[in-house]
């Protein structure tokens, strides 16, 4: 438990406060106890600063070293450096449970004073008592499990809510991208998979809240390229147009987008507990894997079947509870034997036998020609609709097209799909 009540005290000033008053000394070390003595003093020291524990860790060796003996001190040091790389484990999430437990029902306890005084009713002490346990995911309301049976509501969500596409076929085929739609774009190597994403969410981006960024889970490029292709796919620029003024251009950038932070790369992070931990505090409104199969969380010692069906799974519940996820994946070497031009199927999907494309509301494959007899051929990258479950609806969708096979153009100087 001390390292969890170290993690939470370290997430910020709001959070110590809330956690800290139900911790008891007799159920944490007595090093834990002065680290959270100095918590406390370190945020009212430095009350507009955000934690970080290089300085925490300089102030309160600073502030113990003539108060500790010398093994006291060198324990004390043992117990930081375990707290600063300290990741929730299992069961950091019950013990959160009990701490917000303890908080609410010290509300309620006041609460239920107010009631006796007259200045408070019980109506209040339900509303806490339901709070909480809503917070420690004890309680539903039961309309909450059922579709809502007006359908004037449901049409209405279909025709006038979601995000445009770029790609007017794609407008066309799946309608617009709504929250709790989970898409797999799927392309080999070298077709241009990451300058379709770039090209589809530089200009998705543009429709979000201006609060919900999206974070942009980069497992092939260097992060940094990735980036200067968004930029290009959002301005519709060569990469030397960018270059001779990198100033203008991200002024421009910002303009169009919103803010320079509205798409947020990732670097040398894979891991499913560290994104979790990403995802709750950025709070994104939409999230892109590239690639999603390269994502590590889930024991592989069960098989790649089912790792790879969790993986999918897991995703699918990111989509129903931040926005539509958008995941890039790899097509089997069978989408190499197809003739030209390959309209890819279903079947050329890597993993095509897990549960992975049973988790997709729609999978968009792409495909090149393998001996383009032209240049103009040399550009040109087919599209594939084989799976789409996707409501459709919007100013732009076509009943007919959807399962449509659509030859399009790459421009990979702008990270462009036209």
């Amino acid at each position: 438990m001390d390292y969890d009540v170290l993690y939470l005290g370290a997430q910020g000033r709001d959070s110590f406060n809330r956690y800290r008053k139900h911790v008891k000394q007799h159920v944490i070390a007595k090093e834990t106890q002065i680290i959270l003595d100095g918590m406390d003093r370190y945020y009212k020291a430095f009350p507009g600063a955000t934690f970080d524990w290089e300085p925490f860790i300089a102030f309160l060796i600073a502030d113990q070293s003539k108060r500790l003996s010398p093994d006291s001190l060198v324990k004390m040091k043992m117990v930081l450096n375990k707290a600063k790389v300290f990741v929730p484990h299992l069961a950091h999430d019950e013990v959160v449970k009990s701490l917000i437990e303890l908080d609410y029902l010290a509300k309620i306890q006041e609460e239920c004073e107010k009631v006796r005084d007259g200045s408070s009713d019980l109506e209040h002490v339900h509303s806490l008592a339901t709070d909480a346990l809503k917070d420690v995911e004890r309680y539903f309301d039961k309309d909450e499990l059922f579709v809502s049976s007006d359908l004037s509501a449901i049409a209405d969500r279909i025709s006038s809510t979601g995000y445009e596409w770029r790609l007017e076929a794609l407008n066309r085929s799946l309608g617009p991208l709504r929250n709790g739609n989970f898409l797999i774009v799927a392309a080999r190597v070298e077709v241009g998979k990451t300058t379709f994403l770039a090209s589809e969410v530089s200009y998705l981006a543009q429709q979000l809240p201006a609060d919900r960024p999206v974070v942009w889970v980069n497992n092939e490029e260097e992060s940094s390229v990735v980036f200067f292709r968004i930029v290009q796919a959002t301005l519709g620029k060569s990469s030397k147009e960018l270059i001779e003024d990198s100033a203008a251009a991200l002024t421009a950038y910002e303009r169009i987008i919103g803010s320079k932070d509205k798409i947020r790369v990732t670097k040398d992070t894979n891991n499913i507990r560290d994104l979790e931990v990403l995802f709750r505090e950025v709070n994104p409104g939409l999230i892109v894997f590239d690639q999603l199969d390269k994502v590590r969380g889930f024991k592989s010692d069960e098989g790649e079947h089912i790792m790879l069906g969790n993986l999918y799974k897991w995703a699918r519940e990111l989509s129903r509870t931040y926005g539509p996820v958008i995941a890039a994946s790899q097509l089997s070497a069978e989408a190499e034997t197809l003739k030209d031009p390959p309209f890819i199927g279903m079947d050329a999907l890597r993993g095509s036998k897990t549960d992975k494309p049973g988790e997709a509301d729609a999978v968009i494959t792409i495909g090149k020609y393998k001996t383009p007899a032209t240049d103009e051929e040399e550009f040109i990258r087919t599209i594939n609709i084989p799976k789409n479950k996707l409501p459709g609806g919007g100013p732009k969708s076509v009943e007919s097209e959807r399962h449509g096979k659509y030859l399009v153009t790459i421009d990979p100087t702008r990270a462009r799909y036209e």
